[in-house]
């Protein structure tokens, strides 16, 4: 139903049309509250790029980021990464992963980019705390923050809006009565714009996820993601079906497709009753590391990567090396 509201198909978004107004009122004057120094943003000693969304819901954020921070890598550049952790309760922030935090503690995407980058990663409600964190433990180039565009209490040097190129903006009125933090016009305000799929306007960057090999969570065995059989699918993301179709798309036949709520906390018992005795269970990688620790030998995910053609997301990346060895 949500969606259909968003999207404007249905009528019901004049009802909450009075609560998007003060949403869309209260997020302007927290904004303008920083644009004249009445509150103050506390400015990282390394540069601070933030990658985040106009809307809710997911639109390919984290791949962007763990892109941003492995072209990073290749160029020498060391850059660590803070979140909010939707989805984690740590016992104290900030807190700085490693190799036993688990994602109740820190949240999934944060575990997600920790294991795929090895980049350091902390999490706090408090980005600048965050990124005190980081600093204090580690020698950084540059911090790539995933989410957090509106979170004007962390100044940042270059600002990164990723877009569902299928969905775009809805009806565009704010939440709750559509699927907009902030207008589209703020788009005129940031360094870049990447759009996931769909047909990109003039001057935005197309991206594309591209699927890599079915990986076995138990044993770690990769396989075509299409020699799979008696496929049950699941998604714990802001947009499951980008991913049913991604599996279809690529050759699997789905005996059933089941879409989770976003950061969705899972228990063995969950996750063993979405399957019958002979079904393979598939899932996205930010799923799968909730599930490593009570993985059974038939469930596989699918890892997905960022992948740009245009010319322009390298000179996206050469500004960024450019900006974290200044």
């Amino acid at each position: 139903m949500i969606a259909r509201i968003w999207s404007g198909e249905s009528r019901l978004w004049l009802l909450l049309w009075p609560l998007s107004l003060l949403y869309g009122l209260i997020s302007a004057l927290i904004r303008l509250s920083y644009r004249l120094g009445l509150k103050k943003a506390w400015r990282s000693p390394v540069p601070v790029v933030v990658v985040g969304n106009l809307t809710a819901g997911g639109n390919g954020k984290t791949p962007v980021v763990i892109w941003l921070v492995e072209q990073l890598q290749q160029h020498g550049i060391r850059a660590g990464v803070v979140s909010r952790g939707y989805g984690g309760k740590a016992g104290r922030y900030p807190l700085v992963l490693d190799a036993h935090t688990s994602t109740s503690e820190a949240g999934d995407e944060p575990v997600l980019i920790y294991q795929r980058t090895g980049a350091p990663v902390a999490v706090s409600p408090a980005r600048s705390e965050a990124v005190q964190a980081l600093l204090a433990a580690h020698d950084l180039h540059i911090i790539i923050t995933d989410d957090g565009l509106q979170h004007y209490q962390l100044a940042r040097d270059k600002e990164i809006v990723v877009i569902d190129g299928v969905r775009r903006f809805g009806n565009g009125w704010w939440l709750p009565a559509g699927p907009m933090r902030e207008r589209a016009s703020r788009l005129r305000t940031v360094d870049a714009v990447i759009v996931n799929g769909g047909v990109p306007g003039k001057g935005e960057l197309a991206m594309q996820l591209k699927p890599g090999l079915a990986v076995n969570l138990k044993t770690g065995e990769k396989r075509d993601v299409a020699a799979l059989t008696n496929v049950v699918a699941m998604a714990g993301i802001g947009h499951p079906p980008r991913f049913f179709a991604t599996l279809e798309s690529s050759g699997v036949v789905l005996q059933k497709s089941v879409a989770l709520a976003d950061h969705q906390s899972l228990t063995a018992a969950d996750v063993r009753a979405l399957t019958q005795p002979g079904q393979t269970l598939i899932m996205t990688e930010k799923d799968a590391v909730k599930c490593r620790a009570f993985a059974e030998a038939c469930w596989w995910y699918l890892p997905v990567d960022a992948s740009f053609a245009d010319d322009g997301a390298q000179q996206l990346i050469q500004q960024l090396v450019t900006l974290a060895r200044r």
